[in-house]
């Protein structure tokens, strides 16, 4: 496994404990992602703003919180890192195949791909 892969397994790990888990940052599993999980916190309603508008069928609220916290992550990296789209779609689905649930895969290239890739 690279370490790219890695490195976002254990970032969505702690955006997804404190997004909806109420762990705060000072008790997160990988404190070397603590700056990058601040800034990812923050920009958390430009984000939802975004994939909202990619998914309006399906309110924020009905999106399966594992799903959202990685588009959140892949969406983040998308500006702020020079990753290019395709593979951040392709993490997103393999992230959503690991962790999600049947349909998260799917979901997930359908957004993201819009998001990103047009």
């Amino acid at each position: 496994m690279d370490g790219r892969h890695k490195a976002r397994r254990a970032l969505l790990q702690d955006l997804f404990a404190c997004t909806f888990s109420g762990v705060s940052l000072d008790r997160i599993e990988f404190p070397e992602h603590t700056a990058e999980l601040q800034a990812i916190l923050e920009e958390l309603p430009e984000l939802d703003i975004e994939i909202q508008s990619a998914a309006p069928e399906r309110p924020l609220s009905q999106i399966a919180k594992l799903d959202l916290a990685i588009m959140r992550l892949i969406m983040f990296e998308s500006k702020h890192k020079e990753t290019p789209k395709k593979v951040l779609v392709d993490e997103a689905i393999e992230l959503a195949k690991a962790y999600g649930g049947d349909s998260s895969a799917k979901f997930m290239n359908g957004v993201l791909a819009k998001l990103l890739l047009s």
